[in-house]
């Protein structure tokens, strides 16, 4: 069986696609180049499906959401906040697996962040 390797892209639609790719790379220091490439560093990547009904995700309409690793949550917060990002209030602890937050982009998109145990 042919398998897939890996993600190769995520997109996004948005009202201001050049105003949201400064965002990811302003905020969250997301270099990608001019035509989108990003070289990420190695690491665990999960697929997950959820209930449809879930509100993981924020809102019911979002039907997915992106995950980032983070080296330092607390840091990657902070940051989030002093340049005024929709950051959650609460973080979450999951055992053996690591810390998690999340933002809101400023198209309305939640986005995972994830300090990996």
């Amino acid at each position: 069986m042919e398998r897939v390797l890996g993600i190769g892209g995520y997109f996004v639609r948005a009202a201001d696609p050049v105003g949201l790719s400064a965002w990811y790379r302003d905020c969250l220091g997301l270099d990608a180049d001019a035509d989108g490439v990003w070289s990420q560093q190695a690491g665990p990547t999960v697929f997950a499906a959820f209930e449809a009904g879930t509100d993981y995700f924020g809102d019911p309409a979002q039907q997915t959401m992106l995950n980032f690793r983070v080296r330092d949550l607390d840091a990657m917060l902070a940051q989030l906040r002093a340049e005024g990002a929709d950051v959650a209030e609460q973080t979450q602890d999951m055992e053996g697996v690591g810390r998690f937050g999340w933002v809101t982009d400023p198209e309305g998109n939640r986005i995972e962040l994830w300090q990996p145990a």
